[in-house]
């Protein structure tokens, strides 16, 4: 129902391990919902979340182990989606793994410092780290480490990038987001390869705004339960962040706040956001911006990673704090993995803490 309320839900361990039957509060009438895959299906559940015996809380009057679930609100009346946290997960953060690929190798390049040319190059990049594995290779590991929503950036329109990036999605078919010069024409090539979703910022937004047509297309052509909005951004002088486009080159005039959050959140499945001000710098995380995102993605139940200047154990437990637990972090330059000294081992061992997952 079109409901505008939390309500309490009762998952019922009915004909099996996998059985599962749906009550709301103390109601007698129950509905069949299938097994576990199909409960799963049903809702937005966060990344690595998914219902199971040990997040049982009680047990109903027949014995059966009962699981709580909270079903936050829709976007909007008659809004379809709903999204589901397991008590056992609650203030859970999730590392999102990265690839990011420029002149068809695996790199780390500080934020903003990219140019616009044909060949993806520029005279101004600054790189952290380069390497010659592939980025299947890195694919190969998050799939090991069962560490799905990640993203493939493509930084720059060359072949060797979207070589590249069809190797990683390959390699961990369904486990990965890409991004980079995604539109309606070519969205579906990179969805067969096996990317889970694709990430678009540029291509929605036209003289500084968001041209709704071509969102409008964008959400036709491959569904919003498989797009991702990438809303990388700045501060600017009037202390608001302002998204940013064209390789973080271009402010718009979209602010980040409720309604632009809002907004985007009715027409895509996740956000992805950038402190472009700190990204691939390793100065520590915006916390400001941290804060904003747990506010308003937290409000209206919208799925969002953050990423941008961490560098050790700690920083992951600020976005943990900052974010509410409804912030999910990428990390890129710290790790060792990327030349840094953060152990990548120690952030994925992290990771499965917060989502009560064993290793």
């Amino acid at each position: 129902s079109d409901c505008t309320c939390v309500h309490r839900y009762r998952c019922e361990r009915a004909g099996g391990p996998d059985i599962l039957w749906l009550r709301r509060g103390h109601a007698r009438r129950t509905t069949w919902l299938g097994d576990m895959d199909a409960l799963c299906s049903s809702f937005a559940f966060p990344v690595g979340c998914k219902p199971s015996r040990s997040g049982a809380a009680g047990y109903s009057r027949g014995g059966s182990p009962v699981l709580r679930y909270y079903f936050r609100p829709p976007l909007a009346r008659g809004h379809a989606r709903r999204t589901a946290t397991a008590v056992a997960s609650t203030d859970a953060c999730a590392f999102r793994p990265c690839i990011d690929i420029h002149a068809g190798k695996v790199k780390q390049i500080v934020g903003g410092t990219l140019r616009d040319n044909k060949e993806g190059e520029g005279q101004d990049v600054v790189t952290n780290f380069e390497t010659t594995k592939a980025a299947a290779d890195f694919a190969e590991m998050y799939k090991e480490d069962k560490l799905k929503g990640g993203h493939v950036i493509m930084l720059g329109p060359d072949e060797a990038n979207k070589t590249a990036a069809m190797g990683a999605l390959a390699a961990f078919p369904g486990g990965l987001h890409v991004g980079g010069g995604i539109n309606p024409t070519n969205a579906q090539e990179f969805l067969d390869a096996g990317a889970s979703h694709v990430i678009v910022t540029s291509y929605v937004f036209k003289g500084g705004v968001v041209d709704k047509e071509r969102l409008s297309q964008l959400v036709s052509s491959v569904g919003r339960q498989r797009l991702v909005l990438d809303l990388s951004c700045r501060k600017r002088e009037d202390g608001k962040y302002y998204v940013v486009t064209d390789r973080w080159q271009k402010f718009t005039d979209v602010a980040i706040d409720h309604d632009s959050v809002q907004f985007f959140a009715r027409n895509a499945d996740e956000l992805l956001v950038h402190g472009v001000d700190v990204e691939g710098m390793k100065l520590g995380i915006d916390e400001e911006l941290v804060r904003l995102l747990a506010e308003f993605c937290g409000s209206l139940g919208i799925p969002v990673t953050y990423a941008g200047g961490v560098r050790t154990m700690e920083d992951l437990e600020l976005v943990k704090s900052c974010g509410k637990g409804v912030v999910d972090i990428t990390v890129g330059s710290a790790l060792d993995i990327f030349g840094g000294d953060l152990p990548y081992d120690d952030v994925v061992h992290w990771h499965n803490q917060q989502l009560g997952l064993g290793r």
